[in-house]
């Protein structure tokens, strides 16, 4: 029988199989952070964007803030319920990112 009150801190085997066939593929992970950029015809045109302009959180956030002026500023008599309604979805996802932000900015 074993030992009731041992304790272990490493796993009992330590490797691990890794398929040639299919470790270059896009999507494999070989480090702590790595970037999958998707599918694109220009992955280096989407590294320029990324390094440049911003990351996408970044490029949508102001897309987003861009967006919450033009619906401050728009009439909406003439939209139908359904329609109002993918507004006020956007407009509670645009304002529990705006409470993240703060919630980050305080912290940091």
């Amino acid at each position: 029988m074993a030992n009731p009150f041992s304790v272990s801190f490493a796993p009992q085997q330590l490797w691990q199989a890794i398929n040639p066939l299919t470790a270059y593929q896009q999507g494999a992970q070989f480090g702590a952070v790595n970037i999958d950029l998707g599918q694109t015809p220009n992955p280096q045109l989407e590294r320029t964007l990324l390094s440049e302009v911003g990351s996408y959180g970044r490029q949508l956030g102001r897309i987003g803030d861009a967006l919450e002026v033009i619906l401050n500023h728009l009439t909406l008599e003439d939209l139908g319920k359904a329609e109002k309604d993918r507004l006020q979805i956007l407009r509670g996802q645009l304002a529990q990112i705006r409470q993240i932000k703060q919630r980050a900015e305080k912290k940091g």
